[in-house]
């Protein structure tokens, strides 16, 4: 069986990303296969490694791209996350029928985006209409209202109001934590609206500084 089909969601993602490093450098020409462009373009993006996203990106040649519509649809997802569209990030990511190589990692990437969601919110807000909640964490009302109550946070049906909890390092409920990366991307804040974005960004800037 070839390696390529061996990304499931027991596999070690960071052990992937690492043979996939070193066979594209030590690779023919710098070419390697389709599957593998596309599992080592879909764990950049999963370790939020922009970056070498973009330079993977802008080497895979252009034949190879236009043959294989999957590249393209990783990186659509791709184009979400650059400019931190959250929202848009889910949304990519849903509209595509991944193969079963790619699959578990865009969905480890759709649960780690909306972990990183789900914290940062909990960090940078008191309150947060419950609407604009659910399209940081790209879930449905009653499923989003339920994990956060679960996690001991408060929601006012009347105002449609969800006031976050702090969270307590290492502690996050099973329904937001099924697929997280063995080392953790930097933060990527959500953005709904401008005015919640700017606040958010400016949040993240102070922690990262």
């Amino acid at each position: 069986m070839p390696v390529e089909v061996m990304a499931e969601s027991s596999f070690s993602f960071k052990k992937l990303l690492d043979q996939w490093e070193n066979q594209d450098l030590e690779a023919p020409r710098g070419i390697v296969t389709p599957a593998v462009y596309s599992q080592f373009l879909a764990l950049h993006l999963l370790y939020n490694d922009m970056n070498n996203a973009r330079y993977l990106w802008k080497r895979i040649l252009p034949a190879i791209k236009s043959a294989n519509s999957e590249l393209g649809g990783i990186w659509s997802v791709g184009q979400r996350i650059w400019p931190r569209d959250v929202p848009g990030t889910y949304t990519t990511n849903s509209a595509h029928p991944w193969s079963e190589t790619v699959q578990p990692i865009m969905e480890a990437l759709k649960d780690a985006t909306r972990r990183r969601a789900f914290t940062l919110v909990s960090q940078a807000y008191t309150s947060i209409i419950v609407d604009d909640f659910t399209a940081f964490v790209g879930l449905p009302v009653e499923e989003a209202v339920k994990g956060i109550l679960e996690q001991g946070w408060q929601a006012d049906s009347t105002t449609r109001m969800v006031m976050p909890k702090k969270p307590v390092a290492g502690t996050l409920d099973v329904s937001f934590n099924r697929f997280i990366p063995l080392s953790e991307p930097a933060p990527v804040p959500p953005n709904p609206i401008e005015q919640q974005l700017a606040r958010l960004t400016d949040y993240v800037a102070f922690l990262e500084n």
